[in-house]
């Protein structure tokens, strides 16, 4: 049987920040997104982009 292997402390904490900044910063793209939501659709509406939405 194949022993797993062993994964240092370092390496998960590399990870654990990793997905700490990734939740951070889709977290306060999420929140600007509903802030501004009324001017990035007309804007998108503008330069006739909206039919994404």
């Amino acid at each position: 049987m194949k022993q797993p292997l062993p994964k240092s402390l370092k390496t998960v904490a590399w990870i654990a920040l990793g997905l700490a900044a990734f939740a951070a910063s889709s977290g306060l793209a999420f929140a600007s997104w509903l802030d501004k939501d009324a001017g990035i659709f007309m804007s998108l509406v503008e330069a006739g982009m909206s039919w994404c939405f």
